[in-house]
């Protein structure tokens, strides 16, 4: 053999070894995971033996020789590298009890999530401040109470934080701050929601936000919050960073608009329902100050009727697509700032407003060619002027619309059948359709799904056009003065919306005559009926 093969063979040999170590790398590289320490092992059972586990969430873990691998429990999950603990996620198990002080061996966590479980009002425990490693921290619904222990300030690369609650504002044993001053060195925190936490003493909350660099989505509803002192330093230093703010709940007043007017403009949702901003004129200014904002939701506000210029209307942001401002004391000045330049706008809601003599909002609602959910309901509007400009220009993108509680009167029929066929939702009870029956152009919004007309004062029957309506679930019509057979009124419905209707309503019509037909059977998804108040036979 010469000496040529014999360093060739040595070439080969070498590659098959390098290859196999390879191999051998890259499945373990591969493996979910290396395997759980002892330690860790024994903090995980010490954890699971301080709870009440009724659904046998924790079943996987044990120290059988099966189960002894921690790294292969449920919510549990280790690097891939090295073979620590780094995640676990047992969020809505269902588990009661408290939490073991063992749990601060799994040094290298960061990700914990113990929301929508039951730890029976006990405080959340100083040592989570030694989980030095964490980046996400969910506690919310967990029934905590007691103060937020300051340790939390040591989370420095933290960037997820709730411990938020679904009660409504605050109760005696629910959690608490007498002070933010932990928050500020949380500087990576992207994410912060605190709702329902009582925050009532937190004078200098305002301050403690405004240092957090990073902060893209703050969420302290119904915090009892105090109305924040503004000054020139804390406007300068105040966050570009927001995106989305919800401080609704709260017992804020007009120095929040100065703050967020200020230098928020990347806010995206802003949501400052339930406080009270009474005698607050220059509230849509501040908003106008916002160029990207989407989603403005107002509701509850005691608003009061804005002051209109020219300057007011050309500032106006044209991204919002949302808007709330139902249940204030807002007037026609409204529709003028929102017809003017709000062309993107897809849902809107001015319910419990007063525009009792505001003739031209049926105009103003026509320059919304992208709306799709109108909510007008209880704001005392006048009949609209039709006319043939405005049947035409009335947008076809409106899927849901409640004008329910209003003055309106059969015109409003000539405007919703003209264009309006995408409709899926119709509410116009509570209405003054005084003698007028049901159009038969109702036949043709073949996606309607609910049609509530109660308490309009409609006579006559029900138009054979239902026969088109094969999508229809819900009808509700009582408290009206129909008339017909009760027999005619299922033929009709029956023919296209037999496996769909689930919900029908036609009490206190008086005029409906008859016995409950036998092919009312036949309607395999009919859920609620109601035929009372009616002349029917038997009944």
């Amino acid at each position: 053999m010469t000496l040529t093969n014999i360093d060739h063979e040595k070439q080969i040999y070498c590659f098959k070894v390098f290859y196999a170590f390879l191999v051998v790398l890259l499945l373990r590289m591969n493996n979910p995971c290396i395997g759980c320490s002892e330690r860790e092992m024994q903090a995980l059972l010490a954890f699971k033996q301080g709870l009440v586990d009724d659904d046998n969430s924790l079943l996987s873990w044990g120290r059988e020789v099966q189960n002894k691998d921690c790294c292969q429990w449920d919510g549990v999950y280790c690097s891939n590298h090295t073979g620590h603990v780094v995640k676990l996620d047992l969020g809505d198990q269902s588990l009661q009890g408290t939490i073991s002080p063992k749990l601060v061996e799994l040094q290298d966590l960061e990700y914990l999530n113990l929301g929508l479980n039951n730890f029976r009002g006990s405080q959340i425990p100083d040592f989570t401040g030694s989980f030095s490693n964490l980046r996400y921290l969910n506690l919310s619904n967990a029934q905590f109470g007691g103060e937020i222990p300051y340790q939390l300030e040591n989370l420095t690369r933290l960037e997820y934080l709730d411990l938020s609650s679904d009660e409504y504002g605050w109760f005696d044993d629910s959690i608490y701050a007498k002070n933010l001053n932990w928050l500020p060195n949380l500087s990576g925190l992207k994410h912060l929601d605190l709702s329902s936490t009582n925050l009532s003493d937190v004078v200098g909350w305002l301050e403690a936000v405004n240092m957090l660099p990073k902060v893209r989505k703050l969420i302290l509803s119904d915090c009892n919050l105090p109305p924040p002192v503004i000054s020139s330093v804390s406007v300068m230093n105040s966050s570009n960073s927001l995106v989305h703010v919800d401080l609704s709940g709260n017992n804020l007043n007009s120095s929040i608009f100065q703050l967020l007017s200020g230098t928020h403009t990347n806010l995206v949702e802003l949501d400052l329902s339930g406080n009270n901003f009474t005698g607050v004129v220059g509230w849509l200014e501040a908003v106008n100050m916002l160029p990207k904002l989407r989603n403005l939701i107002l509701q509850g506000c005691n608003l009061p009727t804005p002051i209109m210029s020219s300057v007011s209307v050309m500032n106006s942001s044209k991204s919002l697509v949302h808007v709330d401002l139902s249940n204030n004391n807002l007037n026609s000045s409204i529709f003028q700032w929102l017809s003017s330049t709000h062309t993107n706008l897809v849902y809107l809601d001015l319910s419990g407003n007063n525009f009792t003599g505001v003739v031209g909002w049926l105009e103003a609602i026509n320059m919304l060619p992208k709306l799709s959910n109108l909510i007008l309901s209880g704001c005392d509007l006048p009949p609209p002027i039709i006319s043939s400009v405005s049947v035409m220009n009335s947008s076809k993108s409106l899927v849901r619309v409640d004008l329910s509680y209003n003055n309106l009167n059969s015109s409003i029929f000539q405007w919703l059948s003209g264009t309006h066929t995408n409709l899926v939702d119709l509410d116009l009870s509570g209405n003054n359709l005084n003698g007028s029956s049901i159009p038969d152009d109702f036949g043709n919004m073949s996606s309607l799904a609910s049609l509530d007309l109660s308490g309009s004062r409609l006579k006559g029957g029900i138009p054979n056009s239902f026969a088109k309506l094969c999508r229809l679930r819900w009808l509700v019509l009582r408290n009206n003065s129909l008339s017909g057979q009760l027999s005619d009124i299922i033929d009709i419905l029956s023919k296209c919306a037999q496996n769909t209707l689930e919900y029908l309503d036609i009490f206190d019509n008086h005029g409906i005559m008859g016995s409950v037909p036998e092919n009312i059977g036949q309607m395999s998804e009919l859920e609620f009926i109601d035929f009372g108040g009616n002349s029917l036979e038997g009944f």
